[in-house]
């Protein structure tokens, strides 16, 4: 099969505050094999800035504006969407060349979805991915995907509708992150077949944080994690083990001394707790 022949894509990519980051993200796009591709730019800045990194692409650009918020801008994008299949990378990450074009085939059949992994700019990995391929479900995707290695037909964005602006950076919740898994439960809910291979790899800046940064983070995904719990109603086996894993993880950290990573997973369980009881 041709790249004239495979499915094409609308990239939906929420902008604001960064511009060297954007640069290399579209970079990546430049160098795709497979060229059946739009990107649906969201921009959330005040200005111009990205101006002079946007000029004149060997791709479609499609620019538009919404107020801040990472789940309201995906959702300015999605009436726009016109391709057979629609992916959401972050302003901050970069594709390889095939990257693309691989996708395109896996998707050519039955699919209604794949999702990957993040690798930093080495190459590596958190080990909290799942290392073996699977279907998702909704008790294990929770380890099997994020935003920017999503990639759905457009037929199933089109059933699920929009994110949840309740969930994701910017957002007027404390629920700041964890609109894609939510997205995700509800597209399986549909009876969708979306498939983890973890060889589908996006790179994605592994950011070095201070402890108290990580500890925010580890309250704000925990809150979410809590709050998508609560909203799709899961059972208690499940929601107890949702837990149990900060719990393990903070006196493992404990055990080795490291009080940054013990408080960050402290932090994590307290999010958990506020996030499922409001």
């Amino acid at each position: 099969m041709t790249d004239e022949r495979l499915p094409s894509f609308d990239l939906v990519v929420a902008t604001v505050d960064r511009v060297e980051e954007l640069g290399r993200l579209l970079d990546s796009l430049e160098a795709q094999t497979h060229r059946d591709f739009r990107v649906l730019l969201i921009d959330q800045n005040g200005d111009d800035r990205i101006e002079p990194i946007v000029g004149e692409r060997a791709f479609d650009v499609v620019r538009l504006h919404a107020e801040r918020g990472l789940s309201r801008a995906r959702n300015a994008a999605l009436g726009e969407i016109h391709a057979d299949l629609v992916a959401f990378p972050d302003d901050d990450c970069t594709l390889a060349p095939d990257l693309l074009a691989e996708v395109a085939r896996r998707l050519s059949g039955s699919l209604d979805g794949l999702t990957g992994r993040a690798v930093d700019g080495t190459g590596r990995s958190s080990s909290s991915w799942a290392q073996t391929p699977a279907m998702l479900t909704r008790e294990n995707l929770w380890n099997r995907a994020i935003s920017f290695t999503i990639f759905l037909r457009a037929s199933l964005v089109a059933r699920v509708g929009r994110f949840d602006e309740q969930l994701g950076l910017g957002a007027e919740s404390q629920w700041a992150s964890g609109e894609e898994i939510d997205y995700l439960i509800r597209a399986v809910a549909t009876g969708a077949r979306i498939e983890y291979d973890p060889n589908v790899v996006v790179t994605h800046p592994n950011k070095r944080v201070s402890s108290a940064a990580l500890r925010s983070l580890g309250s704000r995904d925990g809150a979410s994690i809590g709050y998508i719990l609560r909203k799709h109603a899961y059972p208690k086996r499940v929601v107890g083990r949702m837990f149990l894993r900060p719990i393990g993880g903070a006196l493992l950290a404990f055990v080795r001394r490291d009080r940054a990573q013990a408080a960050f997973q402290l932090s994590t369980l307290r999010g958990r707790l506020l996030g499922y009881r409001r």
